[in-house]
Formats: structure tokens, C-alpha cells, sequence
């Protein structure tokens, strides 16, 4: 009979500059009962005030930023079933592969790749051993990415996301300071003070979003990737990034709809930045690789010319 040790599983996800943002803040509640104990909680609790000796205090915790899909192993009898569960409201694409084995074989061989769909599951590989008669041992890695890599861009014209009378271009299409890079190349930073209302570009479904964060710097290895962002899957897959946002400063909600034009944040100054803009993209996976495509935009003056540098 074939013996199998459990598996150690590890867990990485993919965190990149302005691609992968995972969540990178929490909130823990603390209150005192009239008896005088002091409780903790990571949501608000189910309490009266009366039931309180002291005001519901919300203590921000700083986290590091997790991955966008989460790595589940099940054991069925003589191998395991590795799944991959994504925690957005669009597609991601995950990559398995082992960062040690010991006699064990993957189907589909690995490295191994699969599409999520929004906040649903899907079976990445099953893992066996590859001696029956010798005992397997191995771990995990799974890199995420937001996207379908099959997507199609459309040709179509993005409105100006910023509700303000006059708008400047900070850092257009391959900017020298942060737009160097495929996922960045051709993003945009429009210059805008700290709350200027932030507005859809173009219809779609809010996929991600991240509220919580509240500094920033040029501190590329602290900085990068922990912005205030919100995310929106379009219809033909592509995805507009508007990063950069204050702290609480987004104001929508993973899986609502929204229209081109309507409100979805307040712009800020977080993240890795040297003062307060917001960043605009329009991403496509392109098989775990995140770019940046050029992109048709209209203010109120008439069509962009969206200069480099």
C-alpha cells in the first residue's frame, strides 16, 4: 500500500507595483463590558452600547498585502487535490508549481496554470506519488494574477476619471519616474488635490478594491503595491486601475456595477508617490503577465493627446 506524508503548502501570491494589490490594511474592534472586561474582535460586535462601560474603539492594524487567490489542498485517499479559490468579483489566473518534491507527479504536469472565475474555485492539478511504493512529500507555490488572459480589448473612448475643472498630466506613457515597466507603461498620472472625486471611465464591475492604507513614500520596497485602489472589470476583460486613493477614499463596493461618469473614490496621496495624483490604467492579463495598453480618452475639451515621459 502506497504511503504518503502530508504535504507542507506554501502559499505566495503575486503582489506587484500597481498590478496585484492585496489587502494591506485590517481594523481590530476592542470594548469593555460593564463587568470590566476588555474584548477584540475584527468585526463590529453584536452589542448594545448599553451593554459597554467604554466607547467601541477601532484600532488600524497594518498587514501585509495577501494574495488575490488562496491555495486549498484536499487529501482523496492516495493523493491530494490542489484548488485554487479566488477572492475577487472577476477572473484571476493562477500558476502552480512545486518549490520541493520528493516522488510525486502532478496532472496536468507542472508548472500548471488556471482560470477563476469571480469568487469561485477550480481544480489546478492532482498530485501523486510517482513510486507507489515509496512515500511522496512536497510543497506548493501559487502565483495569482487579476484577469482572463483570453481577453479581447475593444477599441472604445474612456471618459476623464476626475471631476475637476482643469486637469494636468503628470507622468504620461512611459514615464522615466514609475511607467517603465509592462503593467505601468502606459498608465497616466493626472494631477488632483486630496479628495477630488473620482469617476468611472467607462462602464463595468468594481473587482477590487483597497481603502484601508494610509501612507506614503518613495520607499519603493515599502511602498510598492500598497496603495488605495479601485479596480473595475470591464465586458471585454480589460480592467481600469485608479490608484492612489486616501485612505477611505473608496467608495464603492467589491461586485457593484457602475456606470462611466458615476463616483467611485476620493484621490490621495498613498502608496509609493511623491505627492497627490491619481494613476489610471487599463490592464490585461496576458497569460500571468499584467500590461498596460494604450488607450483613447475624452475630457471636456475634446479627445486627449496623451504625451510620453
Amino acid at each position: 500500500m502506497p504511503r504518503a506524508r502530508r504535504p507542507a503548502v506554501w502559499i505566495l501570491g503575486s503582489v506587484a507595483l500597481l498590478a496585484a494589490f492585496g489587502a494591506g490594511a485590517a481594523k481590530v474592534y476592542r470594548w469593555t463590558d460593564r463587568a470590566g472586561i476588555t474584548h477584540y474582535g475584527d468585526h463590529v460586535p453584536d452589542v448594545a452600547p448599553s451593554q459597554m462601560k467604554d466607547a467601541l474603539k477601532v484600532i488600524p492594524v497594518e498587514g501585509e498585502p495577501s494574495a488575490i487567490a488562496r491555495l486549498r489542498i484536499e487529501n482523496d485517499g492516495d493523493r491530494f487535490l490542489a484548488f485554487a479559490d479566488n477572492r475577487l468579483s472577476g477572473p484571476v489566473q493562477v500558476q502552480l508549481d512545486f518549490s520541493r518534491s520528493d516522488n510525486v507527479i502532478g496532472n496536468p504536469v507542472l508548472p500548471a496554470r488556471a482560470t477563476v472565475a469571480p469568487q469561485g474555485s477550480a481544480l489546478v492539478a492532482v498530485l501523486s506519488s510517482a513510486d507507489p511504493d515509496r512515500g511522496f512529500d512536497f510543497e506548493l507555490q501559487m502565483d495569482s494574477l487579476p484577469g482572463d488572459p483570453s481577453a479581447r480589448p475593444r477599441d472604445v473612448e474612456y471618459l476623464l476619471p476626475l471631476q475637476q475643472a482643469q486637469f494636468r498630466i503628470d507622468q504620461g506613457y512611459g514615464g522615466h519616474f514609475s511607467h517603465r515597466d509592462e503593467q505601468n507603461r502606459y498608465a497616466v498620472d493626472f494631477a488632483a488635490d486630496i479628495g477630488t472625486p473620482v469617476l468611472a471611465a467607462r462602464d463595468g464591475v468594481v473587482m477590487q478594491v483597497e481603502s484601508d492604507f494610509d501612507k506614503a513614500g518613495l520607499n519603493l520596497e515599502r511602498f510598492g503595491g500598497r496603495a488605495n485602489f479601485v479596480r473595475i472589470l470591464h465586458e471585454d476583460g480589460t480592467m481600469t486601475l485608479y490608484a492612489h486613493l486616501k485612505a477611505e477614499g473608496a467608495l464603492v463596493r467589491v461586485g457593484q456595477r457602475v456606470r462611466a461618469g458615476q463616483q467611485i473614490g476620493l484621490s490621495g496621496n498613498t502608496g509609493f508617490t511623491t505627492g497627490p495624483h491619481l494613476h489610471f490604467a487599463v490592464q490585461v492579463n496576458r497569460g500571468m503577465k499584467l500590461e498596460s495598453i494604450p488607450f483613447r480618452m475624452t475630457g471636456p475639451q475634446g479627445p486627449l493627446r496623451i504625451a510620453g515621459g
